[in-house]
């Protein structure tokens, strides 16, 4: 759903259809973001810069806030996603095309260790720890209604 490490930042729940980016957040772990929220921090990071060296040097220490205005997007296991524009030394390493659908999956219930992976279609599961900064990524589904049209064909 969402690793430990992205609890406690903001987060939602993501949306079918929904556009997103995979964004390393500021506790150093890789997960998804809405690049809306990247693009304006990019903005404010570009505003900051032009400030003086102490005042740039002063936030250092004092930890930028804009970076706590990120969300993170939590995927439910069983998602279908679009990965897009692989890089290609990673298409050679996992035997994969540059656009690939997969299914987000947990790798274990343990606590305080990174679960979340993806699953491709030949069966490679991959971490999303792995994943590059910066990959577009399309919820194509959160798995629930398929689900829900196996049940309702069985009543």
């Amino acid at each position: 759903m969402c690793d430990y490490s992205l609890a406690v930042l903001p987060n939602r729940l993501a949306v079918e259809g929904e556009e997103l980016v995979v964004h390393r957040f500021r506790t150093g772990s890789i997960g998804l973001a809405p690049p809306a929220e990247l693009q304006t921090f990019g903005r404010r990071l570009e505003a900051a810069c032009r400030r003086s060296f102490w005042k740039r040097l002063k936030t250092a220490f004092e930890g930028s806030p804009n970076c706590a205005d990120i969300t993170a997007v939590c995927v439910p296991p069983g998602a279908q996603l679009l990965i897009s524009n692989i890089p290609e030394d990673l298409q050679r390493q996992w035997r994969i095309q540059d656009e690939e659908t997969v299914l987000f999956v947990e790798i274990s219930a343990a606590e305080n260790i990174y679960r979340d992976a993806v699953q491709f279609r030949h069966g490679r599961v991959v971490m999303l720890q792995s994943l590059r900064e910066g990959l577009p990524v399309q919820v194509v589904s959160l798995g629930a209604i398929e689900v829900r049209e196996e049940q309702s064909l069985m009543a």
